[in-house]
Formats: structure tokens, sequence, C-alpha cells
């Protein structure tokens, strides 16, 4: 079920990101290095790919939608693991389990198709299949 739209994910992926790199503080795992990198490079990865996705708030538009949702699901895989995975269960794992799978739902859930390219071609007369 496809019910998060390409613009509202963009601006999710961008708060994403910033809550990411500054969550070790947010959530005191600071001095807990594998919790505090894991989560810091995750988000600005996230950050980085928003830019550079063709979607509404890309920047440079190279990486395609499909290839940014997908993405997004083995980020979400990695961060929701990254506690056991990396070994630092024992002292945090609820932000990076809870962050985890709402990447993954949100990658599961986005929209592909431009709303802006439908309307566009829907004020032409056009069909958005042509």
């Amino acid at each position: 079920m496809k019910i998060i739209s390409r613009k509202f994910h963009a601006v999710m992926d961008y708060m994403m990101g910033i809550l990411l790199i500054a969550s070790p503080w947010i959530f005191k795992f600071g001095d807990v290095d594998g919790a505090k990198w894991s989560a810091v490079i995750v988000g600005i990865m996230m950050l980085i790919m928003s830019f550079i996705t063709d979607y509404e708030g890309g920047g440079k538009k190279v990486l395609s939608m499909s290839a940014h949702l997908t993405m997004d699901v083995i980020a979400g895989i990695f961060l929701a693991v990254s506690p056991w995975l990396l070994g630092f269960s024992d002292q945090v794992y609820l932000p990076h389990l809870i962050l985890g799978v709402l990447e993954i739902g949100a990658g599961l859930m986005t929209d592909t198709t431009s709303q802006h390219s439908h309307n566009h071609h829907m004020d032409r007369g056009i069909s958005p299949a042509h």
C-alpha cells in the first residue's frame, strides 16, 4: 500500500537524516561508539542520498526514486539490526530499532510516481501513461 507521497517522503528523509545525526546526543548514547557512528553515518548517507535523488526534494536528481527506496529499506534493515550486528545491544537498541523500522516502512509505503508530472500531464489533457 503506497500511502506516502514523494514530496512528503522527501521531507521525512531530511528530517530523519538530521535526527539520526543528532540521535546519539538526543537519546544519550554518544559514549557508545558503535551506536553513535552507525546512526551518524546512516544519517549522513540519507542526507546525501536525498540530495541526489530524482524527486521533489532532490538537488542533483541523479538517483532514481526506486533505487532510493531500495536503499531506504536496506538502510532501515541495517539500522534495525545494528545493535546486535555491531554488539552494542546491551547498552542501547531502541532508537536504532525504532528508526530502522520507520525507515523500512517509509521505503515500502512511498508512491514512486511524481504528483507533479501527473498533474502536469493532466493539465495538458495527456494521460500519464503517454
